[in-house]
Protein backbone atom coordinates (compact mmCIF):
# COMPACT_ATOMS: atom_id res chain seq x y z
CA UNK A 1 0.00 0.00 0.00
CA UNK A 2 1.26 3.40 -0.65
CA UNK A 3 0.67 6.85 1.20
CA UNK A 4 -1.53 7.86 -1.94
CA UNK A 5 -4.17 5.73 -0.76
CA UNK A 6 -4.23 6.66 3.01
CA UNK A 7 -3.04 10.36 2.74
CA UNK A 8 -5.94 12.64 3.59
CA UNK A 9 -6.56 15.21 1.71
CA UNK A 10 -7.29 18.23 1.33
CA UNK A 11 -4.64 18.96 3.94
CA UNK A 12 -5.17 21.82 6.30
CA UNK A 13 -2.33 23.63 6.20
CA UNK A 14 -0.64 27.70 6.98
CA UNK A 15 2.00 29.81 5.77
CA UNK A 16 4.96 31.46 7.32
CA UNK A 17 3.17 34.43 8.38
CA UNK A 18 0.07 32.46 9.59
CA UNK A 19 -0.30 33.30 13.84
CA UNK A 20 0.57 31.51 16.04
CA UNK A 21 -2.86 31.80 17.94
CA UNK A 22 -4.41 30.99 14.37
CA UNK A 23 -2.50 27.80 13.78
CA UNK A 24 -3.44 26.42 17.36
CA UNK A 25 -7.13 27.30 16.64
CA UNK A 26 -6.71 24.96 13.39
CA UNK A 27 -5.11 22.07 15.07
CA UNK A 28 -7.72 21.77 17.69
CA UNK A 29 -10.17 22.47 15.58
CA UNK A 30 -9.84 19.46 12.97
CA UNK A 31 -8.00 17.32 15.89
CA UNK A 32 -4.98 17.17 14.01
CA UNK A 33 -1.50 16.85 15.65
CA UNK A 34 0.36 18.71 12.42
CA UNK A 35 0.08 21.97 9.95
CA UNK A 36 2.19 21.59 6.98
CA UNK A 37 3.64 24.79 6.69
CA UNK A 38 3.98 25.76 3.15
CA UNK A 39 5.23 28.60 0.60
CA UNK A 40 3.63 30.37 -2.21
CA UNK A 41 4.17 27.74 -4.97
CA UNK A 42 2.62 25.41 -1.79
CA UNK A 43 5.88 23.63 -1.23
CA UNK A 44 6.63 22.15 2.48
CA UNK A 45 8.66 24.07 4.13
CA UNK A 46 8.03 23.25 7.61
CA UNK A 47 5.49 21.18 10.14
CA UNK A 48 3.21 23.17 13.15
CA UNK A 49 2.94 20.91 15.77
CA UNK A 50 1.11 20.27 19.10
CA UNK A 51 4.83 20.22 20.46
CA UNK A 52 5.62 23.30 18.84
CA UNK A 53 2.44 25.03 20.19
CA UNK A 54 3.20 23.77 23.71
CA UNK A 55 6.92 24.93 24.06
CA UNK A 56 5.68 28.04 24.97
CA UNK A 57 3.98 26.61 27.85
CA UNK A 58 7.27 25.40 29.30
CA UNK A 59 8.72 28.10 29.06
CA UNK A 60 6.01 30.80 30.59
CA UNK A 61 5.96 32.96 27.84
CA UNK A 62 2.25 33.06 26.73
CA UNK A 63 1.50 33.31 23.40
CA UNK A 64 1.37 37.08 21.87
CA UNK A 65 -0.85 38.16 19.15
CA UNK A 66 1.92 38.90 16.57
CA UNK A 67 3.88 35.47 17.35
CA UNK A 68 4.06 33.81 13.98
CA UNK A 69 4.08 30.59 12.92
CA UNK A 70 7.87 31.33 11.19
CA UNK A 71 9.16 31.54 14.65
CA UNK A 72 7.99 28.30 16.14
CA UNK A 73 7.84 25.70 13.32
CA UNK A 74 9.90 22.73 13.12
CA UNK A 75 12.09 22.15 10.32
CA UNK A 76 13.37 20.91 8.21
CA UNK A 77 10.56 18.88 7.80
CA UNK A 78 10.44 14.67 6.78
CA UNK A 79 8.56 14.41 3.73
CA UNK A 80 6.41 11.21 1.50
CA UNK A 81 6.66 11.08 -1.97
CA UNK A 82 2.89 9.55 -2.94
CA UNK A 83 4.79 6.13 -4.15
CA UNK A 84 6.22 5.82 -0.76
CA UNK A 85 5.64 2.40 1.22
CA UNK A 86 3.66 2.81 4.17
CA UNK A 87 5.86 0.39 6.23
CA UNK A 88 8.63 2.51 5.60
CA UNK A 89 6.26 5.40 6.69
CA UNK A 90 5.52 3.82 10.29
CA UNK A 91 9.14 2.72 10.15
CA UNK A 92 10.09 6.14 9.90
CA UNK A 93 7.27 7.78 12.05
CA UNK A 94 7.76 5.28 15.17
CA UNK A 95 11.90 5.54 14.89
CA UNK A 96 11.33 9.67 14.80
CA UNK A 97 8.72 9.46 17.09
CA UNK A 98 6.39 11.47 14.24
CA UNK A 99 2.44 11.65 14.71
CA UNK A 100 2.43 12.76 11.00
CA UNK A 101 4.28 13.17 7.45
CA UNK A 102 3.59 15.49 4.59
CA UNK A 103 3.22 13.69 1.32
CA UNK A 104 4.60 15.74 -1.78
CA UNK A 105 3.99 15.08 -5.43
CA UNK A 106 7.06 16.97 -7.22
CA UNK A 107 7.57 18.77 -4.53
CA UNK A 108 4.24 20.18 -3.73
CA UNK A 109 1.56 19.69 -0.71
CA UNK A 110 -0.76 17.02 -2.00
CA UNK A 111 -1.91 15.25 1.35
CA UNK A 112 -0.72 13.69 4.76
CA UNK A 113 -0.60 10.72 6.43
CA UNK A 114 -1.13 10.57 10.31
CA UNK A 115 -1.13 7.61 12.83
CA UNK A 116 -4.33 7.26 12.50
CA UNK A 117 -4.89 7.09 8.74
CA UNK A 118 -1.92 4.61 9.40
CA UNK A 119 -3.92 2.68 11.50
CA UNK A 120 -6.96 2.92 9.46
CA UNK A 121 -5.26 1.18 6.85
CA UNK A 122 -5.30 -1.93 9.09
CA UNK A 123 -9.08 -2.00 9.36
CA UNK A 124 -10.41 -3.50 6.39
CA UNK A 125 -13.55 -1.18 5.30
CA UNK A 126 -15.77 -4.43 5.65
CA UNK A 127 -14.35 -4.78 8.96
CA UNK A 128 -15.65 -1.70 9.83
CA UNK A 129 -19.13 -2.26 8.47
CA UNK A 130 -19.23 -5.37 10.26
CA UNK A 131 -18.68 -3.71 13.28
CA UNK A 132 -21.33 -1.00 12.53
CA UNK A 133 -24.18 -2.95 11.67
CA UNK A 134 -23.17 -5.79 14.72
CA UNK A 135 -23.95 -2.83 16.95
CA UNK A 136 -26.90 -1.88 15.38
CA UNK A 137 -28.24 -5.62 16.02
CA UNK A 138 -27.18 -5.40 19.28
CA UNK A 139 -28.84 -2.36 20.44
CA UNK A 140 -32.44 -3.80 18.39
CA UNK A 141 -32.24 -7.16 20.40
CA UNK A 142 -30.98 -5.36 23.76
CA UNK A 143 -27.42 -7.13 23.44
CA UNK A 144 -28.10 -10.49 22.69
CA UNK A 145 -26.50 -12.08 19.92
CA UNK A 146 -29.11 -13.29 17.90
CA UNK A 147 -27.45 -13.21 14.79
CA UNK A 148 -24.12 -13.40 12.36
CA UNK A 149 -22.37 -10.90 10.28
CA UNK A 150 -20.30 -10.95 7.19
CA UNK A 151 -19.48 -8.63 5.04
CA UNK A 152 -17.84 -9.07 1.64
CA UNK A 153 -16.99 -6.05 -0.68
CA UNK A 154 -20.12 -3.83 0.93
CA UNK A 155 -22.17 -6.79 0.66
CA UNK A 156 -23.61 -7.87 4.04
CA UNK A 157 -25.01 -11.44 4.87
CA UNK A 158 -26.84 -12.14 8.21
CA UNK A 159 -27.67 -15.67 9.61
CA UNK A 160 -30.13 -16.88 12.05
CA UNK A 161 -33.28 -17.35 12.62
CA UNK A 162 -36.35 -14.43 12.19
CA UNK A 163 -39.11 -14.11 14.34
CA UNK A 164 -41.17 -12.99 11.11
CA UNK A 165 -41.21 -11.05 7.69
CA UNK A 166 -41.26 -7.94 9.59
CA UNK A 167 -38.56 -8.80 11.39
CA UNK A 168 -36.68 -10.22 8.39
CA UNK A 169 -37.44 -6.38 6.36
CA UNK A 170 -36.11 -4.74 9.68
CA UNK A 171 -32.63 -6.69 10.02
CA UNK A 172 -32.19 -5.56 6.05
CA UNK A 173 -33.69 -2.02 6.47
CA UNK A 174 -31.01 -1.41 9.54
CA UNK A 175 -28.11 -3.18 7.34
CA UNK A 176 -28.72 -0.82 4.99
CA UNK A 177 -28.79 2.17 7.33
CA UNK A 178 -24.76 1.71 7.44
CA UNK A 179 -22.41 3.53 4.94
CA UNK A 180 -20.71 1.44 2.28
CA UNK A 181 -23.38 -1.25 2.45
CA UNK A 182 -24.46 -1.97 -1.03
CA UNK A 183 -26.35 -5.26 -0.78
CA UNK A 184 -28.02 -7.53 2.37
CA UNK A 185 -28.19 -11.12 2.26
CA UNK A 186 -30.41 -12.74 4.78
CA UNK A 187 -29.33 -16.38 4.98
Amino acid sequence: MRAREIMTRPVVRVGLATPVREAIALLTEHCIAALPVVDEDNRVIGLFTEADALAGVLTGEPVGPDQLVESTMTKPVEVAGLDTDVSDIAARMLVDRLRSIPVVDDGRLAGIVSRRDLLRSLVRHDDTIASQVRCLFSDYTGHRDLWSVSVTGGRVTVRGTFTDEAERRLVTALAKTVGGVTEVELA
